[in-house]
């Protein structure tokens, strides 16, 4: 094998980091429900390693309920600049509650208020309704440091599968894929 799954995620990642105008961090995250059906939302990715791919959220959003149900999730990004998309697939976990408290603590003070203030993925009758839970989370946290709610918290998924897609003229694409094994990754190829 000429190099894992992992290092070329770093290389392909760095380079999209370099030539992305923004967010080159955006992933989509696909979940399925209980009777199969599938769902696709954009999130960021805030954490990566040989153990997976980390990503954080509300734990009682349509996506949190569907990973509790079926963990097995699909991760897509997509870099057009580049011609470039990484598929990966594999299973996911709550993160610990340290390394979620770790986490919320970076982020800028108006989206941890924002994280208590939304019942995310639940029906909203006006965005003023939103705007006022924001109030009175600004009053309530004033003066302090803002907590991690019980109710957010992330996810790793541990990876069984990558599939690299780079684009070539005339949809000559080329395809790479790593299958985790028994004993280790898997190298293959697709046709275009």
């Amino acid at each position: 094998m000429s190099e894992t799954p992992f290092g070329k995620f770093g290389a392909w990642f760095a380079a999209a980091q370099a030539s992305e105008p923004s967010d080159a961090n955006a992933m989509t995250v696909a979940t399925v429900d209980e009777n199969g059906r599938p769902a696709a939302r954009i999130l960021l990715l805030k954490d990566w390693d040989e153990t997976g791919f980390v990503f954080y959220s509300n734990r009682e959003s349509r996506k949190a309920v569907e990973m509790a149900t079926n963990p097995h999730v699909a991760l897509l990004f997509h870099w057009k600049s580049l011609q470039r998309q990484i598929r990966i697939e594999g299973r996911v976990a709550p993160v610990s509650e340290s390394q979620a408290d770790a986490y919320f603590a970076t982020r800028p003070r108006l989206s941890q208020l924002g994280a208590w203030a939304s019942a995310q993925s639940r029906p909203l009758a006006a965005r003023e309704v939103f705007e006022e839970r924001l109030r009175e989370v600004e009053q309530r946290f004033a003066g302090q440091p803002v907590p991690r709610p019980d109710f957010w918290s992330g996810w790793r998924l541990t990876p069984d599968y990558f599939e690299f897609w780079q684009g070539v003229d005339f949809r000559l694409h080329d395809r790479l894929t790593f299958t985790r094994t028994p004993n280790g990754w898997q190298e293959g190829r697709l046709f275009p």
